[in-house]
């Protein structure tokens, strides 16, 4: 046996290494213990949210409106022109002629200048007219905007001022004397401008609506019964543009407007505009499809057909007009619709409809 083998075995043991004192040695970082946070979550609140304010969702953000720039037309230059032409020409045709008459017999020169002056006095009658016409015309829309801006504010000083300039346009309607009075009764009881402004609508506007949508279906239905009965297209067109003057002067005269003859020309202009606008300045496919998927085709003649067709554009005009001379937007009442018409000029509709369902 050899003296490494007698020599005891050393038991096995651990000894630490010596770390390097050098700073270029980077140190390991010590291991974080795993921690519990509690985030406090604080909700914005509805009015200081920009995608929930009243601002966006009542479409009262302001937004900057481009100034239409005021250009020089040659057109107008040029109207105005002749037109001081043809004035003076007229006058100075009126003068030779009154003194042609005085140089045969005084009594005619005379009776020239009397009928002059009652000319000119009528003339002076119609553009007083026109001019009352289109004030009572604008006082509509001015109401318009002013009970649109007081539905918008929580104060009720603007909503009663609105409301009581809504009262006196439609004091000349016997069927709005009961809201009038309602709204009398009530005048100190609603706070709220809104409230106050829906409460108009519906106390005010109400009457006057279903007079309004009487007058639109009468005259569809004559439109309807003229149209499938004339025998030339000339005839439909004429009678159908004389209905729809009539038909937008009785809304205006029903919603206080009484327009003169400038005023009924602008008023047209406008309803037009309006269709224009919103697309029903024809009757579109989807309507045609609409009333023949129903099968009203194949229960009516042609002529029947086309009839009914006339007097939904005719539907269309009225409600048009009733959107502009309405001195209150809809919003409490609702707004009458063309497939109301529609059951009504053609009661094979409703009850093709029925029975399809």
């Amino acid at each position: 046996m050899t003296a490494d083998e007698n020599r005891p075995r050393r038991a096995p043991a651990s000894f630490p290494m010596m770390e390097d004192p050098s700073p270029s040695k980077p140190q390991a970082a010590k291991p974080r213990q795993p921690e519990s946070f509690s985030v406090e979550v604080v909700p914005t609140p509805d009015h200081e949210d920009p995608f929930l304010s009243e601002a966006i969702a009542d479409d009262r953000v302001p937004v900057a409106v481009p100034k239409p720039r005021k250009r020089f037309s040659f057109a107008k230059l040029a109207a105005g022109a002749f037109g001081a032409v043809l004035s003076l020409a007229v006058w100075l045709w009126i003068d030779q002629l009154v003194r042609d008459l005085f140089n045969r017999a005084d009594w005619l020169g005379y009776t020239a200048i009397a009928l002059v002056c009652l000319g000119v006095l009528g003339l002076l009658g119609i553009v007083l007219r026109e001019t009352i016409g289109i004030a009572r015309l604008n006082a509509v829309q001015k109401i318009k905007r002013e009970t649109a801006e007081a539905a918008t504010q929580a104060s009720p000083q603007p909503a009663r001022k609105a409301v009581a300039h809504l009262a006196s346009l439609s004091a000349s309607r016997p069927e709005t004397a009961k809201g009038r009075a309602t709204l009398t009764a009530t005048e100190g009881e609603v706070v709220d401008g809104a409230d106050l402004i829906r409460l108009a609508e519906r106390e005010l506007m109400g009457p006057l609506d279903r007079i309004a949508a009487a007058a639109v279906l009468s005259s569809a239905k004559r439109v309807s019964v003229v149209t499938a009965v004339s025998p030339r297209a000339i005839v439909d067109l004429a009678y159908v543009l004389y209905e729809a003057a009539r038909l937008i002067r009785t809304i205006a005269d029903l919603y206080g407007g009484r327009p003169g003859s400038l005023g009924m020309l602008r008023l047209m202009r406008d309803v037009l505009a309006h269709l224009a606008v919103t697309g029903s300045i024809a009757v579109g496919d989807s309507l045609v499809q609409q009333v023949l998927g129903h099968g009203l085709a194949s229960r009516l003649s042609a002529r029947l057909g086309e009839g009914v067709i006339n007097g939904l554009m005719t539907a269309r005009i009225g409600i048009a007009a009733m959107d502009l001379c309405r001195p209150m937007e809809f919003k409490a009442l609702k707004r009458p619709g063309i497939g109301e018409f529609l059951t009504k000029l053609a009661p094979e509709f409703r009850s093709g409809k029925s029975a399809k369902e």
